[in-house]
């Protein structure tokens, strides 16, 4: 069975922090491929700073090319909204029975993963890597048998700060993929 993990988010855009985490993971941990899943646009949620979820793939898609350790998913693209985790496991794990998933999370998200849909199911069946995070306080859960923390740099590269940095007309150099910061400049992303 080969080992993947998971990294879930809206990647609104993608960047170098999420970038350094991935590779960590695939560099320190059993992990053998990184699957970075795109989530949606909450239909509930109208954020205007939020770039189309096939935007956002293909950003995703541009920080990755060339590594063949990284793939990018729209599992949840066609999926009932709004989606839980616990049911996009369940459908990558019937999509893919060979494999065997786990989430990477940042430690920030520990304190409140207890309120997650079946928090104990995702834990005891896919088990959890776990990054640390700026200010983001230490979790009993830690001390499961399937949680997993690595070392890593704790980063704070703000998604926000980007699209502001885009929006008044500034350099995003190094805070994005090169890949990345030339799509947002081409297509006129977040102006």
């Amino acid at each position: 069975m080969k080992e993947i993990g998971l990294f879930f988010g809206s990647f609104n855009p993608i960047h170098t922090g999420h970038m350094i985490i991935a590779n960590l993971v695939k560099e320190t941990t059993t992990v053998e491929e990184i699957w970075f899943v795109v989530s949606p646009q909450n239909p509930f949620k109208k954020n205007k700073s939020l770039l189309h979820e096939f935007d956002r793939l293909d950003l995703v898609s541009a920080a990755i090319d060339g590594d063949y350790k990284f793939r990018v998913s729209d599992i949840e693209f066609n999926m009932p909204k709004p989606s839980y985790t616990i049911d996009t496991l369940a459908l990558l794990r019937e999509k893919h029975p060979n494999n065997n998933f786990r989430l990477i999370i940042g430690g920030d998200n520990l304190a409140s993963f207890p309120k997650w849909k079946n928090h104990r199911e995702i834990i005891d069946q896919f088990g959890l890597i776990v990054y640390p995070r700026p200010n983001s306080d230490r979790s009993d859960l830690l001390d499961l048998e399937n949680v997993e923390k690595i070392e890593a740099p704790e980063m704070d590269i703000s998604a926000t700060l980007i699209r502001k940095l885009v929006k008044e007309h500034k350099s995003i150099k190094y805070l994005v993929p090169e890949a990345v910061e030339t799509k947002i400049s081409k297509e006129g992303y977040y102006l």
